[in-house]
């Protein structure tokens, strides 16, 4: 089964973007499950590298680090919400890439699931 997450959400403060990385993290923990990320809008900057939230209190990029180490292309960002928030490629986490919108409809046909978070 092949799963896209699209996730829209801000990373903290919101609790959407974290369900659906939980989601995709525990889908990726079943035999024969491929899942993929698109992340727009505020969910942008969860693939921004060195962030540090306060303890205690969930970390996406380490969550988001999960799914990018489980395969190569699984997790892209949209260039144009990273370009609205002052977002550089080098700042996003490895592994992650910059996307298009022609990705996410290719992406949207490849998958069997649409998860909207």
């Amino acid at each position: 089964m092949k799963t896209l997450f699209i996730l829209n959400g801000a990373p903290y403060g919101d609790e959407p973007t974290y369900n659906g990385l939980r989601l995709a993290a525990a889908l990726l923990r079943e035999p024969e499950q491929e899942v993929r990320v698109f992340l727009m809008g505020d969910a942008a900057t969860v693939a921004k590298e060195g962030q540090r939230p306060p303890t205690g209190f969930y970390n996406l990029q380490i969550m988001l680090n999960k799914i990018v180490r489980s395969g190569a292309d699984r997790v892209a960002v949209c260039g144009t919400c990273m370009d609205a928030r002052g977002m550089k490629d080098e700042e996003l986490l490895p592994g992650s890439l910059r996307g298009t919108i022609e990705k996410l409809a290719y992406w949207t046909i490849w998958a069997d699931k649409v998860l909207v978070f």
